[in-house]
């Protein structure tokens, strides 16, 4: 029997255990005034039958009088006796959970379709505000809030400065949202750690690290300590614990954030993880169902596929994601991996197939928690699906919140020239998915990248748009840096892009879509040669 149902139990025994001791003091103050009153009235037998028959009616009347006081005082003693335990019981009826569904509720009561419709996504505030990069929460933040009611909203190094400008952020985008925001982060501990490692507290060691000592307190411990300054901050979302099991020696996408290779050691300290974390009031969102830790590819950049069997992804994969379940975890994040054998053999990514998330997470393993995908601007959806197309194929699959997050943050990019400028390389920065690309072009031309290319996404591609025709304007905010185009280029229309002078070209499924791509790509070569 579970704890919940044992309380509920204990509960009402204790309360049936209340009414039978309240009935029997009643009874047994009511018998005692019923005998005293039977032994006077027969001791006094021979002067009341003098009496008129009208002074007894009114002795009848005051002897009722006389029980009902006298039951009223029995009832409030055993109400006296027992205080505690009844006022106990009366609070406990009422939980928590009850008033945050009444709060849900009346919540979504007052909500429009449009206000619905734009809680079920998680997104950056850059996206959110059209600004390029958010270190404060102002009158766009207000605006853009009070037009699109978003679910909630991530947060990367970009946007944190310092731990004053971080409180004052997320505290005004709460003050200026109409209804209650998630305020996530990615805080694994090793190296993903957007606030540790931004503010420069003591980091957590890699999960990896945890996990090969086998100690379950530890994993407990640095969640705990990760919730504490996460909260402290005004975050109550980690997209974390890391739930993989790395079984894939060539995984270089998770690596050590994975807790172990051993899914009944990952699951433990799974467990612990999702404790320790929500017991500070931040939610654990654990990542990335069905489990990313056997594939060889990364889907931040393209398809990752695992071919394990079902039956081996119920013995190892899945452990830990239902060890976590167990724990309470209030997020699961779905990965965009392709798993044929959990689909009974299509292509879909699992964070828009029904089959994975509803069939299998919420169905077979029985989560009732909050659902959301991983970044849908990642390689793995983009390079397939239209970004509204796959948004809407997640919800209809069952996902709860769909996730948009945004480019490189600045600091990742001043690392990579530095390190370039070091080893004598080149620094490409991809404009794919930028709002604002005047702003941003200007950014990364100050800060030294060695080419911006401004890529047109598969959106604008199937809309019968390109980045080309605005290609004259966007070299004028250019004073150092290369230009290069990419996106929907082939041979049919490569002729117009060279005559655009770019200083690169990129061809990619104009290649790669092709059965034959030597020859593709032979024939482009041409082409351009002609210029």
């Amino acid at each position: 029997m579970s704890e919940k149902k044992m309380n509920r139990e204990n509960r009402r025994r204790r309360r049936r255990r209340n009414q039978l001791i309240s009935y029997c003091v009643m009874a047994v103050v009511l018998i005692a005034v019923g005998m005293g009153c039977f032994f006077g009235i027969h001791a006094a037998g021979s002067a009341v039958k003098q009496h008129q028959a009208a002074r007894e009616e009114s002795r009848q009347e005051l002897l009722e009088a006389s029980r009902v006081e006298e039951s009223a005082q029995a009832q409030a003693a055993v109400a006296a006796l027992f205080e505690t335990e009844s006022t106990e019981e009366t609070e406990s009826t009422y939980t928590k959970e009850d008033a945050l569904n009444d709060m849900v509720e009346d919540t979504l009561a007052g909500m429009t379709l449009e206000q619905k419709v734009a809680g079920l996504f998680f997104v950056t505030p850059e996206q959110l505000t059209g600004v390029s990069q958010v270190v404060a929460a102002g009158d766009a933040t207000r605006e853009s809030l009070e037009k699109y009611s978003v679910g909630g909203l991530i947060y990367f190094a970009k946007n944190i400065q310092s731990e004053d400008q971080l409180k004052e952020m997320l505290s005004n985008t709460a003050s200026y949202s109409l209804f209650p925001l998630f305020f996530g982060v990615d805080e694994e501990g090793g190296k993903v750690a957007r606030v540790a490692d931004t503010l420069k507290l003591d980091k957590t060691v890699p999960m990896g690290e945890i996990g090969a000592a086998g100690d379950t307190q530890a994993a407990y411990d640095a969640y705990q300590n990760i919730g504490n300054y996460l909260s402290s901050y005004g975050f109550n979302v980690d997209f974390a614990p890391v739930a993989d099991v790395l079984t894939n020696v060539d995984n270089t996408v998770i690596g050590n954030r994975a807790f172990s290779s051993d899914a009944g050691v990952a699951a433990q300290m799974v467990s612990s993880a999702v404790t320790g974390l929500q017991e500070i009031g931040v939610s654990a969102c654990l990542k990335h169902f069905p489990g990313h830790g056997d594939t060889a590819g990364d889907s931040h950049t393209g398809a990752a596929q695992t071919d394990r069997t079902k039956e081996e992804m119920e013995a190892e994969e899945f452990l830990p994601f239902q060890s976590g379940i167990e724990a309470g975890a209030d997020m699961i994040m779905v990965g965009h991996i392709t798993a044929p054998n959990l689909t009974d053999g299509d292509s879909l990514p699992a964070s828009i197939s029904e089959k994975i998330i509803t069939g299998v997470l919420r169905n077979e393993l029985g989560y009732q928690g909050i659902i959301i995908t991983d970044a849908m601007n990642m390689g793995a959806i983009t390079e397939y699906y239209k970004s509204d197309v796959a948004a809407i194929m997640a919800l209809k699959a069952g996902a709860d919140i769909v996730t948009i997050m945004a480019v490189t943050e600045k600091r990742t990019i001043e690392e990579g020239i530095k390190v370039a400028k070091e080893y004598g390389r080149k620094i490409m920065t991809d404009l794919l998915s930028v709002q604002n690309i005047g702003e941003r072009i200007e950014e990364l031309d100050k800060m030294g990248v060695d080419y911006i290319c401004l890529h047109t996404s598969k959106d604008l591609q199937k809309d019968g748009m390109n980045m080309a025709a605005s290609f004259g304007k966007y070299r004028r905010c250019v004073k150092n840096s290369g230009i290069a185009l990419a996106g929907g280029i082939c041979s049919d229309n490569v002729k117009s892009y060279v005559e655009l002078n770019p200083d690169i070209i990129i061809v990619g499924e104009g290649i790669v879509a092709h059965k034959d791509r030597r020859e593709k790509a032979k024939l482009i070569k041409e082409i351009m040669a002609e210029r």
